[in-house]
């Protein structure tokens, strides 16, 4: 989840100029790395092996 604050930081780190298209992205960006941290930190995550069996699956 975004919070005000992280995007008010995350604007900062832009060029004084950019699109619409490009804040989107980069807060999209930004949400896919928090997400993925959270689950991280909350051992929400599989091995390596986990995750080749899973791949390979998708090829059978």
């Amino acid at each position: 989840m975004l919070t005000k604050k992280l995007v008010k930081k995350q604007l900062e780190k832009l060029p004084e100029e950019f699109s619409l298209d490009d804040l989107v992205e980069h807060l999209i960006l930004v949400q896919k790395l928090e997400s993925g941290l959270k689950d991280s930190e909350e051992g929400k995550v599989i091995s390596d092996e986990e995750l080749d069996q899973e791949v390979n699956k998708w090829f059978e």
